[in-house]
């Protein structure tokens, strides 16, 4: 079939790409109220895919049976595990709320216990700074008990939204196993229908992939084990909250250069300001070398050197998609950041190879035609 060259394009042509836009972005609207559940389907089925197709050979090619199988194995390590942190981190954050409350946890006291202990300069340096030590007391530890109550009240808000919170995990499910069972046909029709050069489209199609495993493996399983091992020592060491304190480190441990040092720190510096040396040293040297060597040993190794991407391009993106997109943003910053750079990476070869033809190769540039030759390379 030929080409049209752009200026054998018609009003109808345009039209046509008119309404393809419109139904487009009409479908994205209507599609908008789920994001998060399709979202967390599409990177579910590409983090199982290369499972998914072992399997599949390994049972002599039943494709619906490999899918489901790997769906039960997803719901039984990852969701169900999820569910139940959800419920227990809910218990802890209200209890704490209570007892701070009460009064039985007090802020104000623990923070003049840290005041009285400083050196005399120090702590008259302290107090110059703030005039009314009662009213910051009192707010901070206000503050403090309304953030543990905004916890517990959003996560009581997903219980109470049960029907909406059912129907998004049951719509994540449905897709995430016809994704698994056909999502070779469904991501041909796609790279069919993109309207790029068929180099161009692979390349993109197969950097967010390797993205978004990338990001996943590299965040995600970072996250979780640090968070984990991080709530282990603080229950070990007797710190009230271990829980909420473990699952804070997993969320901070997305951003780099943040990272855990900003819960495990400050419960550091208070254990030793406050006599409790031994376990303010087990704590520093946890953090150090226990919790943060996870994140430089298992994150380079995870995520790889060929999407590794400038921390503070991770940091902006990753700050910026959680603002944007909520939870979901942890993924996409990241992976919109990727794309960014890939794309601009596309952009830059391109300029520096000359044409390229639509199968990917290198045309040069075109040859100059001398006079003779152009005369007689002329119509009629």
């Amino acid at each position: 079939m030929q080409t049209k060259h752009p200026s054998q394009y018609h009003l109808e042509d345009y039209a046509f790409i008119g309404l393809v836009i419109l139904v487009t972005i009409i479908f994205a609207w209507l599609l908008a109220p789920y994001f998060g559940a399709i979202l967390w389907g599409i990177v579910a089925a590409i983090l199982f895919e290369p499972m998914t197709r072992r399997l599949e050979v390994a049972l002599g090619g039943r494709p619906n049976t490999a899918a489901t199988l790997v769906l039960l194995l997803l719901l039984a390590t990852l969701i169900l595990p999820t569910l139940i942190l959800g419920v227990s981190l809910v218990q802890e954050a209200s209890s704490l709320y209570d007892r701070i409350s009460q009064g039985q946890i007090d802020i104000g006291a623990m923070a003049d216990k840290v005041l009285s202990i400083l050196p005399t300069r120090m702590s008259a340096m302290v107090r110059s700074y703030t005039t009314d030590i009662e009213t910051i007391r009192r707010e901070f530890g206000s503050d403090i008990a309304s953030g543990l109550q905004d916890v517990a009240g959003r996560l009581l808000s997903v219980g109470q939204g049960a029907l909406s919170f059912i129907a998004a995990l049951g719509v994540m499910l449905y897709l995430t196993y016809f994704l698994l069972r056909d999502g070779d046909r469904y991501a041909e029709l796609v790279r069919t229908a993109v309207p790029l050069r068929p180099h161009l489209r692979d390349a993109l199609f197969k950097h967010f992939v390797v993205v978004v495993r990338a990001t996943m493996k590299g965040t995600v399983v970072v996250a979780v084990l640090q968070g984990l091992i991080g709530g282990v020592i603080f229950a070990a060491l007797g710190i009230e909250g271990a829980l909420l304190w473990g699952v804070l480190m997993g969320f901070f441990s997305l951003l780099p250069a943040i990272g855990t040092g900003i819960v495990w720190v400050p419960v550091a510096a208070y254990l030793l300001l406050t006599g409790d040396y031994f376990k303010g040293a087990i704590m520093v040297f946890c953090g150090l070398f226990v919790i943060g060597m996870i994140d430089n040993l298992l994150r380079p190794i995870l995520v790889g050197r060929d999407t590794r991407m400038p921390d503070f391009v991770v940091l902006i993106a990753t700050l910026s998609g959680l603002q944007l997109f909520g939870l979901n943003g942890f993924i996409v910053g990241p992976v919109i950041a990727a794309l960014f750079i890939a794309v601009w990476n596309m952009v830059s070869e391109a300029k520096g190879k000359g044409r390229v033809t639509d199968t990917g190769e290198k045309a040069g540039p075109a040859p100059d035609l001398d006079p003779k030759a152009k005369a007689e390379a002329r119509p009629g």
